[in-house]
């Protein structure tokens, strides 16, 4: 099971797949295309906060697998999203301060899945991702997570920032990973949290950066820089998870 399984190619077969509620995370538009059909579909596609790439004609042949994509080409998700308020409900009904996983700039499906098994196992309430920069929940990232997208919603939301504002109402704080922050054992990472992780390349967004309240390094000892993204969220949440048991004995 691949990709491309949730490749939707054709005018009629992706205006059909918006009609029937089917989540898309992308939609890939022939730039310059004025037909009324893709209209049509770009219509819907705005109308479900869908992400449009314009790109040339050659593009779309090389994302094609049966040479008739018609100038249109959407991605369908694996999985459906959440909503925000969906893990917060799960927290809620568990009797737990919600222990949220916030993904930025991740672009690798294998990481994204790996992060996804990570989060369910250190029992966090849900992860939240951005529809920017970001990959969806993909057959490869259902396949990484071995079978946890399954148990753990994921939420897809336009802003990060946004939410993260959001979330701050509702008593949650934030702790993002970064090289130049204060070593994690020092800081404490107990109550109602946030756990924001980014790219190895460009790590958390600034913006976002600049929303937590926190930033916590994890030891580096070694003579490279940076740790795998997914080992670094494993990392830095199972010191969460360790300090809140702790501080329920």
């Amino acid at each position: 099971m691949g990709y491309r399984e949730f490749t939707i190619e054709g005018r009629n077969a992706v205006m059909e797949a918006f009609r029937s509620g089917k989540c898309i995370d992308k939609l890939f538009v022939l730039d310059g295309c004025q037909d009324g059909p893709v209209l049509s579909i770009k219509r819907e596609a705005k109308k479900q906060d869908t992400l449009i790439r314009y790109v040339d004609k050659e593009r779309l042949d090389q994302l094609s697998e049966t040479g008739k994509h018609q100038g249109v080409i959407a991605y369908a998700a694996a999985y459906e999203y959440a909503e925000v308020e969906d893990i917060m409900a799960l927290a809620k009904e568990r009797g737990e301060e919600p222990f949220i996983w916030l993904l930025d700039n991740i672009e690798d499906p294998h990481n994204l899945g790996a992060m996804i098994r990570t989060a369910h196992q250190a029992g966090a309430h849900g992860v939240i991702i951005p529809k920017n920069r970001a990959v969806g929940l993909t057959a490869t990232v259902a396949r990484t997570s071995a079978g946890a997208l399954n148990y753990l919603p994921v939420a897809k939301v336009t802003n990060l920032v946004k939410t993260i504002e959001e979330l701050k109402k509702d008593g949650l704080w934030f702790v993002c990973a970064d090289m130049d922050g204060t070593v994690m054992y020092d800081l404490n990472l107990t109550g109602p949290i946030g756990l924001v992780i980014g790219s190895e390349g460009e790590g958390v967004g600034r913006l976002v950066k600049e929303k937590c309240d926190f930033v916590a390094s994890i030891p580096m000892h070694g003579q490279i820089d940076s740790l795998n993204a997914s080992v670094a969220a494993g990392v830095l949440g199972y010191e969460i998870v360790r300090q809140r048991m702790c501080a329920k004995k």
